[in-house]
């Protein structure tokens, strides 16, 4: 998902946006012939992600710049810890800093986030996934960065697998047709590829769900949104099985784990991406002056 074509186009982006006709401070105050040495630092505790997209907008932004990065993403690390160095032109690498340092703080933030959910549902079997509530045009980045937390991903975009909603099963059976039927029919239309997701927000509606059909031609996973925790615990025997189910809506660090213990197959969390906050990471710049 995250490749380097895709890194290049969203860091690319990010410099032109903060640079467009380049950096007036430092074309001002620095001499051109001044290096610079940097190191990427933690000021908090974290799990790291953006490595590469931190490297890119240094090198994307001079070619001169070497960027050694000393962690993996996925890894835990403690404040203090130097996750990365810069070495290079002083103006190309101040020219960089504030790009870099928004996407590796960001992604860091969502992986950090994503750690603490994870951790707190270990060994119940369930997964934590995140969602489509991502910042638009950064949705490989920050999905990575759920990756690296430990977490998994729900269908990347609008084509990658049928979602049914509330709305779409009204307009589905507004002709008269029952769930089942409407959802057969549905189906039948699709490639034997296309997984089937159907939301639903009450204990009755499952059963017209499961009569639409489950495994590969038919319903695959059923979301239970905004349930109580009796009432998923209720849909997860309901279900039985025969499809994965997963539990939306109301998912804190503080509920979490009781969610998870109803026997739910996965958690989908749009706070991961939506609601966390960019890691604290600094650039400790050194400049020497060349002659």
């Amino acid at each position: 998902m995250l490749s380097r074509s895709h890194i290049d186009t969203v860091v690319r982006a990010a410099l032109d946006e903060d640079a467009p006709w380049g950096d007036l401070t430092s074309q001002t105050l620095i001499p051109a012939d001044a290096a610079a040495t940097a190191d990427l630092v933690a000021r908090e505790d974290g799990v790291f992600s953006g490595g590469e997209v931190f490297a890119a907008a240094f090198t994307l932004t001079d070619s001169r710049i070497a960027v050694e990065v000393h962690a993996a993403d996925g890894d835990g690390f403690a404040a203090g810890a130097v996750l990365a160095s810069v070495t290079g032109p002083a103006r190309g690498v101040l020219t960089a800093e504030r790009i870099g340092l928004n996407f590796v703080q960001r992604m860091s933030g969502i992986a950090t986030l994503t750690r603490r959910y994870v951790d707190a549902v270990a060994g119940t079997g369930a997964r934590i996934a995140d969602t489509r509530k991502t910042t638009p045009g950064l949705r490989a980045l920050e999905r990575h960065a759920v990756r690296s937390g430990g977490g998994h991903n729900h269908r990347f975009s609008l084509s990658d697998a049928v979602m049914a909603k509330d709305n779409h099963l009204a307009v589905l059976t507004a002709d008269g047709q029952s769930i089942p039927d409407a959802l057969r029919a549905a189906i039948a239309a699709l490639p034997h590829t296309a997984h089937v997701e159907v939301e639903v927000d009450r204990l009755d509606q499952i059963e017209p769900v499961l009569a639409a059909g489950t495994g590969p031609r038919g319903v695959g996973t059923i979301m239970l949104d905004n349930f109580s925790l009796a009432d998923l615990r209720a849909g997860v025997a309901l279900i039985a099985g025969r499809t994965t189910v997963e539990a939306s809506g109301g998912v804190s660090l503080e509920t979490v784990r009781a969610i998870a213990e109803t026997g739910v197959d996965v958690i989908s969390v749009g706070a991961l991406t939506h609601s966390a906050r960019a890691l604290d990471l600094g650039l400790d710049v050194r400049i020497a002056l060349r002659g």
